[in-house]
């Protein structure tokens, strides 16, 4: 079913040329974002049900303009239709008093050429099988209690079973001089969370769903409650790891974090030009297993994060980050592609249009090969299985990382044993990590339930994954 383009900004598409017209005349390139975002989210406790606008819902505008060799930006979202004069007017005069005062105050001022873009229409409404708003909210609550309910009747140890979806609508349109573009689409998210109590001990189990679909992500919730309340039992059994460096084989969900966590924020380009990325000096070369290929970009994959242009007007595109092994590309926002003199990649991204637009990963994946999971796994003499993604940190600096995962499964002697580790914290530098992978698995799988922050905690969603990889980590 198509996701219907915003009637609000469909009626705005005249007025917004109007006004970028008028600016045009006192800069020498303007352009302007407009946003219409909205959605729900539902969740479902046992003692607990609450229904929400979804917490980034925004209608506005920005205002890009460049002049003299400097850019600046206002954003407002109470567009006056009956003056658009005044409006042009009130925002030529706020923006020449940021350009002033950058230029009074002895700011370090980036040297950046002038966006030079070239003409592209664009106007693109995504479909999914099912629209929210043809589910009914009685529906999706009813459903969500039904899991909620289930997973507490499950075992008597659990002592809450939470069930909660977001189903997101997405406006954008974006115009200059050369460009006309709009899109339309959703994403939608969920989670079942299982808490179990015994005697001495409280553990908690996760399962997130995430996808560039509508209601249809509860279709892929519906088995699962169970399987969500034994994992959280299983880990009362759990014992702490001895801390050392293993043989591991990751979950694709694993694989994921570490795609996102080892070289992700590390390629952001708008790192490079504040010489914050390690990683700037190693383009053409080897950083990982020559089995390693790593992609980002709203095109090589459908979920969360994919869009057909960013927050900046350059259209979508899948970014080849690592090629056999060898550090090839990073990516980048508008602006920062300008300085660095590199082609643009469509990672540009605001958290709303109140915010300023920062190189940002969207779907950040490791490619799949040929190996087997049941052949990993008979390959190991002693190691685990990582499985279940918790958080996560990098340094770009200096290359180092760590994930928080959920737990480990023991192997010995090419099996699995049914012995649980928990927490597992696998730490390490970046390039010994992604070069003792020997094993990819031939499936890629991408999660984008969660959420990325950058810069003074902006958050966008940002998705990631990758098939079953084998490498040697250090685990505590």
């Amino acid at each position: 079913m198509k996701v219907k383009y915003s009637d609000y900004l469909e009626l705005m598409d005249d007025k917004i040329e109007s006004l970028r017209f008028l600016l045009d005349q006192h800069f020498e390139y303007t352009s302007i974002l407009a946003t219409d975002v909205s959605g729900s989210s539902y969740r479902v406790a046992s003692r607990q049900k609450s229904i929400s606008d979804y917490q980034f819902s925004e209608r506005g505008f920005v205002v890009r303009v460049y002049q003299n060799g400097l850019y600046s930006e206002y954003s407002f979202n109470h567009f006056d239709v009956d003056d658009i004069n005044g409006l042009a007017l009130n925002i030529v005069d706020k923006l020449k008093k940021q350009l002033d005062m950058i230029k009074e105050n002895s700011f370090v001022i980036l040297t950046t050429p002038m966006i030079n873009e070239e003409e592209r229409q664009l106007f693109v409404e995504r479909e999914v099988e099912k629209l929210p708003d043809e589910q009914g909210i009685d529906q999706i609550v009813n459903f969500l209690t039904n899991i909620s309910d289930h997973g507490i009747k499950a075992d008597k140890r659990i002592i809450e079973c939470q069930a909660a979806v977001n189903m997101v609508h997405v406006n954008k349109a974006y115009f200059s001089k050369q460009k006309h573009l709009r899109q339309s689409y959703m994403f939608s998210e969920a989670n079942i969370v299982a808490l179990a109590k015994n005697d001495s001990d409280i553990k908690m189990a996760y399962k997130g769903y995430s996808g560039a679909i509508g209601a249809e992500i509860m279709d892929q919730m519906q088995n699962d409650v169970e399987t969500v309340v034994k994992e959280a039992i299983a880990l009362f059994d759990a014992s702490p790891v001895e801390p050392g460096e293993y043989q591991v084989i990751c979950t694709p969900e694993v694989a994921g974090l570490i795609a996102h966590e080892a070289f992700g924020h590390g390629v952001e380009m708008d790192m490079f030009v504040k010489e914050r990325s390690l990683a700037k000096h190693y383009m053409g070369k080897q950083v990982a297993s020559e089995l390693v290929d790593m992609h980002d970009g709203a095109l090589c994959a459908e979920n969360t994060s994919s869009y057909s242009f960013d927050d900046e007007g350059v259209i979508a595109n899948d970014t080849t980050i690592i090629d056999k092994g060898i550090l090839v590309s990073g990516i980048c926002d508008l602006l920062s592609a300008l300085r660095l003199q590199h082609q643009p990649t469509g990672n540009g991204k605001r958290q709303s249009f109140e915010r300023k637009a920062y190189t940002r990963m969207t779907n950040t994946i490791f490619s799949a090969k040929n190996d087997k999971l049941d052949d990993m796994v008979a390959s190991i003499k002693f190691g685990y299985l990582l499985d279940g993604m918790q958080s996560g940190m990098e340094d770009p600096k200096n290359w180092g990382i760590q994930c928080i995962l959920a737990k480990g499964h023991e192997i010995k002697d090419g099996k699995l044993t049914g012995k649980i580790i928990a927490p597992v914290i696998m730490t390490g530098y970046v390039p010994d990590l992604l070069k003792s992978i020997d094993m990819v698995g031939g499936e890629v799988a991408v999660f984008g339930s969660g959420y990325c922050g950058k810069g003074y905690k902006e958050y966008v969603k940002a998705a990631d994954g990758g098939p079953y990889l084998r490498a040697k980590a250090r685990l505590g």
